[in-house]
């Protein structure tokens, strides 16, 4: 069984009175561990494609599925718990609460989930050792350059194990040096943890990194490539 299957979906948008066809009876799977991209330009639906796997948004018809399940069928509160469990997140603008500290911020998931305050923090130690990012735990995101709030974003994502984590334009605010730092460790925990990560980027920088590239344009597969890890 493929971790996840997108089963001929389509996601069409109300934009006053016309409709617009985001994602066209997009069908793919993903394999666990994988580290693959959907690649294409803005406007070609790989963002839509990645919110609909991260059970942000429903498909208008088809089926996602994750493990099995059909999150179609889900209630939002259904959605919510699964994505709290099983899915991991990092944006392009990190996203991190401004009056967190950056271990605050990346134990958030964990404390969601209701682990104790001992556990979090020896997990975060560990993923911020992981990181390169040891030390910094106790500033404010303001005090972090871009490459160190993404490297939080990471550990957030990271820090309740989930099946996969989706990672939407992740590279887009930083310098070429950082973006390929990140790029590397992300291959690395993919390699050393199994994570799945799936991207969705129009950077050659991700693209030349992962191992299977899912082209898409106006709403529709292109190409679906494969790379030897």
């Amino acid at each position: 069984m493929p971790l996840i299957e997108l089963q001929k979906v389509s996601k069409i948008y109300q934009t006053g009175s016309q409709e617009v066809a985001a994602l066209s009876d997009l069908s793919l799977q993903i394999e666990a561990a994988e580290f693959a991209v959907l690649a294409g330009p803005s406007g070609s639906g790989k963002t839509t494609a990645l919110n609909l796997i991260g059970c942000l948004d429903r498909p208008t018809s088809g089926r996602v599925l994750i493990t099995g399940q059909d999150m179609g069928r889900s209630k939002p509160k259904q959605l919510a718990d699964f994505r709290l469990q099983n899915i991991g997140f990092i944006f392009q603008s990190y996203n991190l609460i401004p009056v967190l500290t950056a271990a605050e911020n990346a134990e958030f998931t964990l404390m969601l989930q209701g682990a104790p305050p001992a556990e979090r923090r020896a997990k975060i130690s560990r993923l911020f050792d992981q990181l390169g990012i040891s030390g910094l735990e106790n500033r404010k995101p303001v005090d972090l350059s871009g490459g160190q709030q993404q490297r939080v974003a990471i550990a957030r994502a990271m820090a309740a194990d989930p099946r996969v984590i989706l990672a939407d334009e992740p590279t887009a605010n930083l310098d070429s040096r950082t973006a390929e730092e990140l790029l590397t460790l992300m291959r690395r925990l993919n390699a050393e943890n199994g994570t799945t990560f799936l991207f969705s980027s129009h950077d050659d920088r991700v693209i030349s990194q992962a191992r299977r590239v899912i082209r898409l344009e106006d709403g529709c597969l292109l190409d679906d490539t494969g790379f030897a890890a």
